[in-house]
């Protein structure tokens, strides 16, 4: 009885420590294609806000990224995407509004998509503020995540590049490790 046990003890860590390698090659999947501008809207997705408004560590790489995007094409709009989570005290985009102004972006260029909750609902929403059969867009968020973005993004019938911020070494680990969940999850159920 207990060399049964331990083998399944055995074979389960075994399945799970390939789902988890598997899952961390697919989310180096994500940083590819690399925008050129042919894209006429980006969609910057959102990430906690601290108290006061201060973009965490990872909206704030997005951010960045997506400021130096915006000047290299000046044609490309922009969608800044994200509710108000339980523990925020404005909205993701009100923030990131005002990022992009503070450096530079002019608002006639910004669109702001501010109900969503989730990944998903970033790209539900944001598509309807885009013009009618708007296929192609590029999607800015942690080079983590993109992955799963352009999976749910593909989902709704986008045709998709990235712009990839770096993942904040402070939170690399416990991010990587929850995004394999949800990326497996999204696998599973679509979303």
């Amino acid at each position: 009885m207990k060399k049964w046990v331990l083998g399944v003890g055995i074979l389960l860590l075994a399945v799970g420590g390939v789902v988890y390698i598997w899952l961390g090659e697919e989310m180096k999947q994500g940083v590819q294609p690399v925008a050129n501008g042919t894209a006429e809207y980006v969609i910057v997705l959102g990430a906690k806000v601290k108290p006061g408004g201060v973009p965490s560590l990872s909206l704030k790489n997005r951010l960045e990224e997506a400021v130096k995007y915006l000047n290299k094409y000046p044609h490309v709009k922009v969608i800044v995407s994200g509710g108000q989570g339980a523990d925020e005290d404005r909205t993701e985009a009100s923030v990131m509004l005002k990022y992009l102004q503070d450096n530079g972006i002019d608002t006639n260029r910004i669109l702001v998509e501010d109900q969503s909750t989730s990944t998903y609902e970033n790209l539900l929403f944001s598509k309807e503020l885009l013009p009618t059969g708007t296929k192609r867009i590029t999607i800015v968020s942690n080079d983590f995540h993109l992955k799963r973005a352009k999976y749910l993004a593909e989902s709704l019938d986008f045709e998709v590049d990235v712009v990839a911020a770096k993942t904040p070494k402070s939170v690399e680990a416990k991010l990587k490790l929850r995004e394999r969940a949800a990326l497996l999850k999204t696998y599973i159920i679509g979303y």
